[in-house]
């Protein structure tokens, strides 16, 4: 075989190659094609979609303020929560110094 034949064949070899993956690629879009029926539920499959992530979006927003909300009321509570046991503290003091006194009375 000279170097034109070899040339001519594997010419021949690439396009015959071509020609069948270009068969079988017409085959399975041929094949796999979706019907008109399947395309106007996957549409509204997709609205569906769209919609519940909208909805997600939304719940997450309001997840997020309840969050805050509820951040902002505990630290308020536990500013609360130290004003009264300071005001506690003072007091047992307090009263620890009045038995103290009442007891040197007696």
């Amino acid at each position: 075989m000279n170097r034109t034949e070899l040339i001519i064949a594997t010419a021949l070899a690439l396009f015959a190659t071509f020609c069948i993956g270009w068969f079988v690629n017409w085959l399975v879009h041929r094949f796999v094609r979706v019907p008109r029926s399947n395309m106007t539920e996957l549409d509204r499959m997709a609205m569906e979609m769209h919609e519940a992530e909208m909805e997600l979006e939304r719940a997450l927003a309001e997840k997020e303020q309840f969050e805050e909300e509820m951040k902002s009321k505990l630290n308020q509570t536990n500013a609360e929560l130290s004003t009264a046991m300071e005001a506690l503290r003072i007091s047992r003091e307090e009263t620890r110094i009045l038995r103290n006194e009442l007891k040197k009375l007696h």
